[in-house]
């Protein structure tokens, strides 16, 4: 039985978390927590969190060994957009755009499929 994970609106851009993503799909789950963890960038972090999230709705939910269970889905979509204000030359102004995503973790266990 695939379960799944949501982090709303995480401070990552969506083509940044899919890098990530890209890295730990299809990977089994200790696996993937220790790529995350020694990975350079930053944002490993709130994939982490949306990992451990979806690890732990498969234990206590669903009574799955964590041991057994494997990322079978990742990927993220479009969050929020905060929209600010850069002031420039002559009274104009430009606008940045701080990018937020949306996470989903899938995980099954190993055997099943």
């Amino acid at each position: 039985m695939e379960v799944k994970a949501y982090l709303r609106d995480a401070p990552i851009s969506k083509k940044k978390a899919t890098l990530i993503l890209d890295e730990i799909r299809g990977k089994r789950l200790d696996e993937a927590m220790a790529l995350l963890r020694f990975m350079p960038t930053p944002h490993a972090r709130q994939v982490a969190k949306a990992v451990r999230a979806a690890a732990a709705n498969a234990e206590n939910n669903y009574s799955m060994d964590p041991r057994d269970l494997r990322i079978v889905g990742a990927w993220v979509g479009d969050g929020l957009r905060f929209k600010r204000l850069n002031p420039r030359a002559r009274g104009r102004a430009d606008i940045i755009q701080r990018r937020r995503s949306n996470i989903t973790i899938v995980v099954d266990e190993e055997g099943e499929k």
